[in-house]
């Protein structure tokens, strides 16, 4: 049980979700009992509709606290993928847009809530836990 059950997973593709929600692919290299982990040619995922980009990380290495999900990558279905891969450029473009209307939507989201005498606690002052 635990990670020690991880060991024969060494040397595998993996994906990583983190708690920030980043998601993370490279190929497991180690692991303590803390969850550690440490990934080799590792690549950032970014999804923006269907359309996803790869950002190249190299060697990273997570805190096991920050993962939320890790799963091992089927090579052989890891190309039979509904999304379309663009270029970098274009995913931080489209993610960029995508965060742009999520704060206009949030702001709106405030206004109303003000105009009907309600108070919404900004989340930077929000406990995280």
């Amino acid at each position: 049980p635990g990670t020690a059950s991880l060991i024969q997973d060494i040397d595998k593709k993996h994906l990583v979700l983190l708690r920030d929600g980043r998601t993370l692919i490279g190929y497991l290299r180690s692991i303590d009992q803390f969850a550690n982990l440490v990934l080799h040619q590792t690549v950032e995922r970014i999804h923006v509709g269907k359309k996803y980009g790869d950002i190249p990380r190299g060697i990273f290495v997570v805190r096991g606290e920050n993962v939320v999900l890790l799963g091992e990558i089927d090579l052989e279905k890891e190309s039979d993928t509904p999304l379309q891969q663009v270029s970098i450029e274009e995913i931080l473009e489209e993610q960029r847009v995508e965060q742009q209307a999520k704060q206009e939507s949030e702001k709106l989201k405030v206004q109303a809530l003000k105009e009907r005498g309600l108070s919404v606690p900004r989340a930077d002052t929000l406990d995280e836990y």
